[in-house]
């Protein structure tokens, strides 16, 4: 009875053991399927995981190839830019000295022409320093020495090096800059530390000289334009061809004139407005971006490099040297004072 009862125990395990065996061989592509995707799933994530990760990163991600586009373009075309800005104006200070300054001379009482050759001529020395000291001042950049005596806040990914505060890479220049505000094509440089103040003093002298000659130039150009308009009648009107050219040239410089002011003087407010609060174009992004994120705790965003309107300017004038760092004093003797001097100058002139 008890062989009988063993006998029937083990041909029920046997048959358990069979169905078992059954069940997983039929799933088994199943499951090594799923293990399969729940294993590359991980993979996945543990490769792109990022906790900083957000819309913005995935908006870099997806317009990469554009910028390496730009940034190419930009690096290459810089020379263009700058030639271009040096034909422009050279073509405007013909156009003054060989057709607007004889005029001036033989029409305007001697107090205007004093005027005239004085404010002119000075102002085009200054456009002239500015932009030379503009493209050929490096905008500054990290030490390279393994030790050094600015204390580096992070490090930057790209040049895989120590970055200290206030400066960024530059994609077009592929290189950290100090304190960096922007590339400026039409300097085909960097505009950073060492070459800001130079930059914002080409913006103020070109829009000064800009205005300058649209207003002292403004019933010169109606005169040409009217002339230039009755081209067309009949019987057309005995311009002789040096005629016809003074009046394209005095049309072609005014509106070239009038357009650089426009442009070049707004972007010179916008810089005003930057250096009075203490920022660069870069930073101005990066805090209104951190005083959102602190508003939205409760916390109020203060600027740390900001030293109230008046010592900002000081800062950025180079008057103002114990908030400076050890690189930061390296090169302040150069371009200070003349910029001081320049400025001073400039409100003397314009009063």
């Amino acid at each position: 009875m008890r062989t009988r009862r063993w006998i029937f125990s083990a041909i029920m395990r046997l048959l358990l053991r069979c169905l078992r065996i059954g069940q997983r061989h039929r799933f088994w592509p199943t499951q090594k399927v799923r293990q399969l995707w729940l294993y590359g799933r991980l993979c996945l994530r543990s490769l792109l995981y990022n906790s900083f990760t957000d819309s913005d990163t995935a908006l870099d991600a997806l317009f990469e190839p554009v910028y390496w586009l730009v940034d190419h373009i930009t690096r290459w075309f810089g020379v263009v830019f700058v030639a271009l800005v040096i034909i422009l104006t050279s073509s405007v200070v013909c156009i003054v000295y060989v057709c607007l300054l004889p005029l001036i001379l033989r029409t305007y009482p001697l107090p205007w022409v004093f005027w005239h050759f004085i404010y002119g001529h000075w102002n085009l020395v200054m456009i002239v320093f500015h932009y030379y000291m503009a493209i050929t001042t490096q905008p500054g950049y990290p030490p390279q020495q393994s030790k050094s005596d600015i204390a580096a806040v992070s490090i930057c990914k790209k040049c895989i090096a120590p970055k200290p505060a206030r400066t960024h890479h530059c994609s077009i220049c592929n290189r950290c800059v100090l304190k960096m505000d922007h590339h400026c094509p039409w300097l085909n440089n960097c505009v950073g530390h060492f070459n800001h103040r130079y930059f914002f003093s080409f913006c103020l002298f070109m829009t000064m000289g800009c205005i300058y000659s649209s207003v002292s130039g403004w019933d010169m150009f109606w005169e040409a334009y009217a002339a230039i308009e009755t081209y067309g009648q009949t019987p057309p009107p005995t311009f002789s061809f040096h005629e016809r050219a003074f009046h394209k040239s005095v049309v072609y410089a005014w509106v070239l004139c009038s357009s650089v002011a426009l442009a070049l003087g707004a972007l010179m407010i916008w810089h005003t407005v930057l250096i009075t609060r203490g920022e660069t174009s870069i930073e101005r992004h990066i805090n209104r971006k951190e005083k959102k994120r602190l508003q939205k705790k409760g916390k109020v965003f203060r600027n740390p490099y900001s030293y109230g309107p008046l010592g900002n300017w000081k800062v950025f004038l180079g008057v103002e040297r114990k908030r400076y760092g050890a690189v930061e004093r390296k090169n302040l003797e150069v371009g200070s004072y003349i910029t001081l001097v320049v400025f001073l100058a400039a409100s003397f002139f314009w009063a």
